[in-house]
């Protein structure tokens, strides 16, 4: 059949081992590329005899649901993989398109163990992603949405950053977003996700990935996933993107506030106003303990802003209810400014980042203000003399301050 596009029966031989590895351990969850001279290492590293698969041999190691895989072997495997693949493809094609018939159970199987070794090599081969799709929305039971979740996570455990993986995922959550079973699977997307932006840095796609799952989270899961995310970010905070996560979930938490306020009054009034207030000052504590940090900046202006735009606007009565003060705010905001400008007499740049940061923070904040009280903290501003500051802190960029701070004077 397929195999007979690809002639070598070395790599032919190859591929049906690694077949078999997959489909005798479908628990598998980790699969890494290692160098021929490592595989005596592993092998000398079991603890008895009954630790040692059949399946390890100088091509193949797998132990505790781990694969390990020849760097030697990897080209031909791909080159069997993929022709084995598209010939069982165009096999599979061919029998759909028969009239009145369809491609038989085989024909999909072998699609399938094909595609899911030749992505184990080649995780953006976008046709093999496509086929699956196509035969999984053809059966469209359950567990076979659940493998396809199983394959992404094992292909994201070498290529984090795979967005055709991502891709997948998302696919696979949308396609069975009725079943009883959502929640639980999104619960165990929001751990994958902190376990991969654990040991991949800086990893956007999951992040983004994170962040649209909590259009699919229920209230109770997303103040959850607020509480529970703030541990993480207290510890990466050059990891602008958890922030980000962050602010998904606190609009997510808006919008529910403002297509249901009709239906909850003072109490969850006051939680939407804790939730806030919280994170402004959880956020203060950490730009004053992690100095120079723009991502902590950033997430502070987010939180103004949307303190100023609806919280201070009276929006639904929620300042009135608790006499919220525009003013104190203000002169909060320029008690913070005043304890992290100060430069002192060394080489350490961070302050210097610091006290840049929160000068553009509150020339930011004045052009966020209603105009009637934008006139006080000008007048605040300028017995600071914040254009005197940032020229000393940055000076390379005096004419810059000139034209924000000046016009402003």
């Amino acid at each position: 059949m397929s195999e007979n596009a690809y002639s070598d029966p070395k790599a032919l031989d190859l591929l049906n081992e690694l077949e078999h590895i997959l489909e005798s351990d479908p628990l598998i969850d980790e699969v890494g590329f290692v160098h021929p001279s490592q595989f005596s290492t592993l092998t000398d590293g079991s603890t008895s005899s009954q630790d040692i698969s059949e399946h390890e041999n100088t091509n193949f190691w797998i132990r505790d649901h781990k694969l390990g895989i020849s760097m030697q072997v990897l080209f031909p495997l791909y080159k069997s993989a993929k022709h084995a693949f598209m010939a069982a493809l165009r096999e599979y094609k061919t029998s759909e398109n028969l009239p009145g018939n369809s491609a038989d159970d085989s024909l999909e199987s072998e699609v399938m163990s094909h595609s899911k070794a030749l992505l184990m090599l080649s995780c953006d081969f976008g046709t093999a992603w496509n086929s699956r799709k196509f035969i999984v929305l053809k059966k469209h039971v359950l567990p076979m949405f659940i493998d396809e979740l199983l394959l992404s996570a094992l292909i994201l455990s070498y290529a984090p950053k795979s967005e055709r993986a991502w891709s997948h995922r998302r696919w696979v959550i949308h396609t069975i977003s009725g079943n009883s079973i959502l929640q639980q699977i999104i619960e165990g997307e929001s751990e994958l996700v902190e376990k991969i932006a654990e040991r991949s840095k800086m990893n956007y796609r999951a992040w983004n990935h994170r962040c649209w799952l909590v259009s699919y989270m229920t209230r109770e899961q997303v103040l959850h996933q607020l509480e529970k995310s703030r541990n993480w970010a207290s510890l990466h905070i050059a990891d602008s993107s958890c922030f980000h996560y962050r602010r998904r979930l606190m609009l997510r938490i808006f919008e529910d506030f403002c297509h249901t306020q009709a239906d909850h009054s003072s109490g969850y009034n006051f939680k939407i106003y804790n939730i806030w207030k919280d994170e402004l000052d959880w956020n203060e504590a950490i730009i004053k303990r992690y100095v120079g940090r723009e991502a902590l900046w950033l997430h502070r202006r987010f939180l103004s802003s949307y303190w100023i735009i609806h919280i201070a606007a009276d929006l639904h009565g929620v300042s009135y209810q608790f006499k919220f003060d525009f003013g104190s705010f203000i002169d909060h905001e320029l008690c913070l400014l005043d304890s992290c400008s100060t430069i002192p007499d060394d080489d350490f740049e961070d302050f210097l980042a610091q006290a840049i940061h929160s000068a553009t923070y509150l020339v930011w904040l004045t052009k966020q203000i209603p105009e009637p009280q934008r006139i006080d903290i000008q007048e605040k501003l300028r017995a600071r003399d914040l254009n005197r500051l940032l020229n000393t802190a940055c000076p390379e960029r005096s004419f810059l301050w000139d034209c924000l701070v000046g016009t402003e004077a």
